[in-house]
């Protein structure tokens, strides 16, 4: 079965409030009056979620930046992470991993606070796992359910150019522009979620999420938790120059952005008269939100390009039960 499936299943066990349903990206526990606990768990698995020869040290720094990413679409401040490690007996891979673990630990200033170790057999692939724990004020914690008719959609950053990377490093594309190839490789292999920009957007938004399989399946996933419709204008996606020279920047190479995953920007919903104020905030941060879509009644996603409607592609984005790193 797919990832949806199983989470369907899941449901009838996690009926606590703090569980939200399965339907965000974290569970959120009150603790006080006016504090809460966010709490998430992500996974990395070789050859699912990084290549096999990716250097070690990125693979930490993104175990620890697609948790903190979570936390972000949150609002939420790091308290401290849990990690599962799996131990293959390469000391070498290993090490440079602890390594690329005690740097992200410290840019995100996070800490490491305990977690397991196991032995797996050699060759197996690794397996590992971090929980990590935030911070909120009670009345500013953004659910996926809360998206309203009426909001205009937003995303921050740009979109796609981890799944540039990944076709880089996969053969699928190519660039003769070193410098643009460099930083959409970078960006596959170590994505930089924002904190502070989600501490400060929390207040501001209806529904958040962090854009971690594509947009458009996050997208709709927000659409179907909130029972509404979703509409996304995709030549108002944003693109960074360095994607807009690998891929271009026509309907085909926008769909696959938007598609592509490993983003880890923030997706959120909010009342039109917000928009200068989202974009002033995000500007204080030293970052960028641009207006994407509609939120409308009614269910599901729609797109358009240029004002005019187009189909659905067949795959919104990620999900598990499918290879990740195949080829759209």
């Amino acid at each position: 079965m797919i990832e949806s499936e199983f989470i369907s299943l899941l449901r009838g066990l996690a009926t606590h409030p703090a569980a939200r349903g399965l339907r965000d990206d974290a569970a959120v526990l009150n603790i006080a009056d006016s504090m809460q606990l966010v709490l998430t768990h992500d996974m990395l698995v070789e050859g699912v979620h990084y290549l096999p020869d990716d250097p070690p040290g990125t693979v930490a720094w993104k175990l620890v930046a697609v948790n903190m990413s979570d936390l972000a679409a949150k609002g939420a401040q790091p308290l401290g992470v849990l990690m599962g490690f799996a131990m293959t007996g390469d000391n070498e891979w290993e090490l440079a991993f602890l390594d690329g673990l005690r740097e992200a630990l410290a840019v995100f200033d996070v800490p490491l606070l305990g977690g397991d170790t196991v032995s797996m057999p050699a060759y197996a692939p690794r397996s590992l796992g971090l929980t990590a724990i935030g911070s909120a004020q009670s009345a500013s914690v953004p659910s996926r359910t809360a998206a309203r008719p009426g909001d205009r959609v937003f995303v921050s950053g740009t979109i796609g150019d981890a799944g540039a990377g990944l076709a880089l490093l996969q053969g699928r594309i190519t660039t003769a522009d070193e410098t643009a190839r460099a930083a959409l490789i970078d960006a596959y292999r170590r994505p930089r979620p924002d904190l502070q920009l989600g501490q400060k957007l929390a207040p501001l938004v209806h529904a958040m999420a962090d854009i971690s399989d594509g947009l458009l399946i996050d997208a709709s996933r927000i659409a179907e938790a909130s029972n509404c419709a979703i509409h996304i204008a995709l030549e108002a996606v944003p693109l960074s120059l360095a994607y807009e020279i690998a891929e271009g920047k026509a309907l085909d190479a926008r769909l696959r952005a938007a598609c592509a995953g490993d983003d880890y920007c923030l997706l959120f919903t909010a009342r039109s008269e917000a928009c200068q104020a989202l974009i002033q905030t995000a500007k204080e941060c030293g970052g960028t939100v641009a207006e994407v879509g509609q939120v409308s009644s009614g269910t599901g996603l729609s797109l358009s390009w240029n004002g005019g409607a187009i189909p659905l592609p067949e795959r919104l984005g990620h999900q598990h039960g499918e290879k990740r790193h195949q080829a759209p």
